[in-house]
């Protein structure tokens, strides 16, 4: 079961996947004290996003920048570098094992945690034997959780079918969890999946959740029927 010390609130992640920072900054408003994170994606980034995720963090609000970095090491270790010193609470990458290394690198004696991605919530074995790969979902997702261990990652991203098997082998990540959808609700382009209790009692520290609560008529509220959802797995 994921680690305690952390309230149901701040387990939750709202995804701010919106086109422009003027309808993400009023979300987040709206999101305000009913989410523990505000996660800002590739498609914010395009559209002044990362100058909103440097506001909220100078405002006290955790950040998650999901980028899912991946580059040359060195490339990688000045971006992380360049992100380290700005506050935010998460930042993503690739988990291939050069690109954790250089990321580790970067890091410095910033708060930072760095999420190593394993396999993205939107793919299938048919998905990855498509790219070339022989392993399973959960195969592959175990094996670079453990590299992102082995590395001096902070934690991982991966779906809630793999994350009992991570937290038995990796009980000191941080697991973060897509493909979280309440009861009920619409899957979206999610193929691994799971309700936001039984991530949580799978071992899930941290649940990622974004149209649930961005496209509900009352973000706010939807929002806080999840943090009750994630209160009672406990």
């Amino acid at each position: 079961m994921a680690k305690p010390s952390l309230s149901a609130r701040d387990r939750l992640i709202v995804a701010l996947d919106v086109p422009d920072t003027r309808a993400a900054e009023t979300l987040a408003r709206s999101l305000d004290g009913h989410v523990g994170v505000f996660k800002l994606g590739l498609e914010l980034a395009m559209n002044g996003g990362i100058d909103l995720a440097r506001d909220l963090a100078a405002d006290g609000k955790p950040v998650f920048l999901d980028l899912k970095l991946l580059d040359i090491s060195n490339t990688v270790t000045k971006a992380v570098e360049n992100a380290a010193g700005q506050g935010f609470a998460f930042l993503t990458i690739h988990a291939y094992p050069a690109a954790m290394r250089a990321a580790v690198a970067g890091i410095g004696d910033s708060a930072l945690c760095l999420l190593g991605v394993t396999v993205l919530t939107s793919l299938n074995a048919e998905d990855l034997a498509e790219a070339g790969y022989s392993a399973s979902p959960d195969e592959l997702v175990l094996s670079r959780a453990q590299s992102a261990a082995s590395t001096g990652m902070g934690g991982i991203v991966c779906s809630p079918m793999e994350v009992a098997a991570v937290r038995a082998k990796c009980p000191d990540l941080n697991i973060v969890t897509p493909g979280v959808r309440p009861a009920g609700s619409d899957t979206g382009d999610q193929k691994r999946i799971a309700t936001p209790a039984s991530a949580i009692k799978s071992g899930s520290d941290y649940l990622v959740v974004g149209r649930p609560i961005t496209q509900a008529g009352n973000p706010a509220e939807a929002a806080d029927t999840i943090v009750d959802e994630i209160a009672s797995a406990f």
